[in-house]
């Protein structure tokens, strides 16, 4: 068992702008995906199911809502040394500055690292979407005595552009690396992959923000107040002095950099096998216990629809669409291609009946498609919301509009009749 040795350490990332409106107040980690987690559920259970259990969680902005989740949900043994803590960014004597960058982060929260005893770092980005065994990847680094290992995916030629490239020997050791390379420089950098990357296209070995340290070295390495970033700065000095091992990974991961792959990534869930399994047994994603009754549904044709727990549903038609928890949709509203975060509570009956309130959840006779509703919305009757490509990127009080797609701000109020 390797997990005792290993100190998880998960990037909040910064003010996660390319996510806006839904990072608009709260933190990027703490944004809710597939109808009941947030995004930081998806690095701590991987760090869980790992038997890794001592996790640092790094944040800056507006992460309120971020430390009541992790307070609310990770639970460990009294007689246990688990525990998932969250380290905003804070001023101290010897530093007044926010975080530069994931390199700096790390750096200014080492004092509280090295209260614990651990050998390796396991550090990690809090918003991605991927079921990875660490334990697999820590045996490999300490059996390959290396310095630094980084997790790497096959990428095409297209998404090669996005990422930090490396390159392998025939040991597995890096012995280049290119942060977002232009095109043409690309043919000097493909990899060695398994055949079935290589039917793909993806013949490109991109880094995927995932790194061990050994303890001494990331000491070493964050005495150095000039670097900021892993990705750009500390990785490629290091293959210069260290050995940097690649763990190969070619399962499904997803970066949730943006409205556009967080909109795939949910509605992904609906597919007959989705890529992303939440419902194995090995892979479990923990989140929230919450004590809500069954959902209950009437009278609505679905098709390729993932359903939360505690909703009440009477619309006519739900397809393609992720409803998440406390939700509620009411009669003859069609919802396609959307995904419709819930509620944080239920609104007293009296509330709901009442004609001249609009209630939280979607009115009577309403058309939504191809839109996100963060949590909390209040949807009138009659309400038509028909995203596509059609629509300009725009911003208003209640509602932005990002690649086609239709974001519900938390909260809003649409009225009834209202188009978009």
């Amino acid at each position: 068992m390797v997990g005792n040795k290993v100190l998880g350490i998960i990037l909040g990332g910064g003010q996660g702008s390319r996510l806006h409106p839904l990072t608009q107040t709260r933190s990027k980690p703490a944004v809710p995906i597939a109808g009941k987690y947030r995004l930081v559920d998806i690095p701590i259970s991987n760090c869980i199911n790992s038997d890794i259990k001592r996790i640092f969680v790094l944040t800056q902005f507006n992460s309120a809502s971020l430390n009541r989740h992790i307070k609310n949900t990770y639970h460990f043994s009294f007689f246990s040394s688990a525990f998932v803590d969250v380290l905003a960014a804070e001023q101290t004597p010897g530093n007044s500055t926010w975080f530069q960058g994931t390199a700096d982060a790390v750096r200014q929260s080492m004092h509280h690292f090295l209260n614990h005893d651990f050998d390796y770092a396991l550090i990690l980005s809090g918003d991605q979407l991927y079921q990875m065994d660490f334990e697999e990847m820590v045996e490999k680094h300490i059996k390959m005595k290396a310095a630094i290992s980084i997790a790497t995916i096959p990428v095409n030629a297209k998404d090669a552009t996005s990422f930090g490239i490396l390159k392998t020997n025939d040991k597995d050791e890096i012995t280049s690396f290119i942060e977002k390379p232009a095109t043409e420089l690309l043919p000097d950098w493909t990899s060695e992959v398994s055949n079935e990357m290589k039917n793909e296209g993806r013949n490109y070995l991109a880094s995927m923000g995932i790194y061990i340290f050994n303890r001494d070295l990331l000491v070493e390495l964050m005495a150095n107040p000039e670097t900021n970033d892993f990705g750009k700065e500390i990785i490629p000095q290091a293959l210069e002095k260290h050995k940097v091992a690649s763990f190969q990974y070619e399962g499904y991961w997803t970066d949730i950099g943006n409205i556009d792959s967080f909109f795939e990534a949910n509605l992904g869930l609906t597919d007959d096998f989705p890529k992303f399994d939440l419902y194995s047994t090995k892979k479990r994603i923990y989140t929230h216990a919450r004590m809500l009754p069954t959902t209950k549904i009437s009278g609505t044709a679905m098709d390729r629809t993932v359903i939360a727990d505690g909703c009440i549903i009477n619309a006519g038609k739900i397809e393609h669409s992720v409803i998440g928890v406390r939700s509620r949709i009411d009669a003859e509203s069609t919802i396609i291609n959307t995904y419709m975060m819930g509620s944080d509570y239920y609104q007293p009956l009296e509330q709901i009946v009442d004609e001249n309130i609009v209630s939280m959840g979607i009115g009577k006779r309403c058309f939504i498609k191809n839109a996100i509703l963060d949590k909390n919305c209040s949807i009138g009757n009659d309400v038509r919301i028909n995203g596509g490509e059609h629509l300009e990127d725009s911003e208003t009080d209640t509602y932005v509009v990002r690649s086609g797609i239709v974001v519900v701000k938390k909260g809003a109020i649409i009225p009834n009749g209202f188009t978009i």
